[in-house]
């Protein structure tokens, strides 16, 4: 799947890599300057052409300490009767898998347990990986930082729909009658890469 984010955001990720690793592994002064530098026109193009300001993308650059390294967006798709479960997001008041950022200290499967608790009030078991994709090549991407997204199959344990801080309503949609999703985070071919699993258990685990 190509990469469909305009050449500007492209150029701004490697720049900014560049800057971030030259910074972790920098021999004296004037490579500092330099990838200091770097980062500074890493920010510069954002802010051109966003609504970031450039001061916030540096101090955000600069909490990304360590060698430049792919992020990691876990996704639960959790069907009952038919029906995948989704939940309403209050940033932009549409809906996705219940999902987020992996934390630092978990395994991908309590990633995924914790984000479908906290988003859907549902404790769940992962069962099985149904795809891993590069969550920057459908041409939206999650933000800034390159992210590769776990879309995991789990089983409800128990618990009821419980709306969170960053969800405003949970509820079950049949397949062919989805509600607006946040396609950033769920897109319609994760949603058919799902069904496909339904339909078919031996299905391999898809990936970019």
């Amino acid at each position: 799947m190509q990469d469909t984010s305009p050449q500007w955001l492209k150029w701004a990720r490697i720049i900014q890599a560049i800057s971030q690793i030259g910074l972790t592994y920098k021999k004296n002064h004037y490579d500092e300057e330099n990838f200091t530098q770097l980062m500074g026109i890493a920010a510069d193009m954002i802010a051109f052409h966003t609504q970031q300001s450039k001061s916030n993308m540096e101090q955000n650059f600069l909490a990304q300490p360590g060698y430049a390294t792919v992020k990691v967006d876990v996704r639960g798709a959790v069907v009952r009767d038919g029906k995948i479960l989704l939940v309403k997001e209050i940033v932009d008041g549409k809906w996705t898998m219940p999902g987020g950022w992996a934390d630092v200290g978990e395994s991908p499967a309590e990633s995924v347990t914790r984000e479908v608790l906290e988003e859907s009030g549902f404790r769940v078991k992962p069962t099985k990986i149904l795809a891993v994709v590069d969550a920057n090549r459908n041409g939206r991407p999650l933000e800034f930082y390159h992210a590769f997204k776990i879309i995991f199959l789990c089983e409800i344990l128990e618990g009821k729909a419980t709306p969170s801080d960053e969800t405003s309503e949970v509820g079950f949609f049949p397949f062919d009658d989805l509600p607006e999703l946040s396609t950033n985070r769920t897109s319609l071919e994760h949603v058919a890469e799902v069904r496909a699993h339904l339909t078919d258990p031996n299905r391999p685990a898809a990936f970019d």
